[in-house]
């Protein structure tokens, strides 16, 4: 009889342990999607401010620290290392929140995708909208 009752209890803590860590990761999920809103828009004008030739309205996409650390001929340097006009496809990953920034890997593929290039790209919001406030080349 007390083997069945430990079992019972077992199975049952078990099961709340397992729905707590579902209602965690819930939250979590739905904290980092509202939290993110308004990235995708930012990644999206800042490629098309690229793809445009803009790159001083591409360059205002980033933060004050960012303008500070790395000068607008720095950027285009940067920019033009990576070599960008190879790339067609864009993938985005899965955004990570660390100290209220938002770190997103973005995968860009070549047309014929045998080529990718990752970015991880560091999202901080100033104000009510997002700016990009790092950019780096992920290196495997």
């Amino acid at each position: 009889m007390d083997g069945a009752l430990v079992r019972d209890i077992g199975t049952k803590v078990l099961l709340a342990g397992a729905g707590g860590l579902l209602l965690f990761w819930t939250f979590n999920a739905v904290k980092l999607i509202i939290s993110a809103r308004g990235i995708n828009p930012l990644v999206k004008q800042f490629f098309n401010q690229i793809a445009s030739y803009r790159l001083d309205a591409a360059y205002l996409l980033t933060t004050k620290t960012y303008r500070q650390h790395v000068n607008r001929q720095d950027f285009e340097k940067f920019l033009k290392g990576l070599e960008l006009n190879r790339y067609r496809n864009l993938k985005s990953g899965r955004p990570r929140i660390e100290d209220k920034q938002i770190i997103l890997t973005l995968k860009l593929k070549s047309e014929d995708k045998k080529s990718e290039l990752p970015l991880d790209f560091t999202f901080v919001k100033i104000e009510d909208s997002w700016r990009i406030d790092r950019i780096a080349k992920v290196t495997s």
